[in-house]
């Protein structure tokens, strides 16, 4: 919660995408083990390419969405989104960083639950 003497951001939204690894075989999974890693890199390039400002994505730790791999969640919203694809990062940030919308198609819900 902000505060009125609080300074401005310094980033307008914050992305960060689960690259935790666990070891193969974990019940959980991981989602390194699904391709979140190149995803993330990805993501980084074509924001850049699309010239949207004031964002920032950063590689997270385990952000204990396991099962639904590859996760990201976008602050300060808190919107969750699952991304397997290219086109899905693609999707993601038109549709929520671009429109200021959201790609509702990949949003977790919190019907999403292991």
């Amino acid at each position: 919660m902000t505060q009125p003497a609080d300074p401005p951001p310094y980033f307008q939204a914050h992305l960060f995408v689960c690259c935790n690894r666990r070891p193969d075989g974990h019940r959980r999974g991981s989602c390194a083990a699904r391709g979140s890693e190149a995803l993330k890199d990805y993501m980084k390039a074509r924001a850049k390419e699309l010239g949207i400002p004031g964002i920032r994505v950063n590689q997270a730790g385990c952000l204990d969405r396991c099962e639904f791999g590859p996760v990201l969640v976008i602050y300060p919203e808190g919107i969750w989104y699952r991304a397997e694809s290219r086109e899905d990062i693609d999707e993601i940030l038109q549709a929520h960083l671009v429109e200021g919308g959201r790609a509702r198609r990949l949003m977790l819900t919190e019907h999403d639950v292991p």
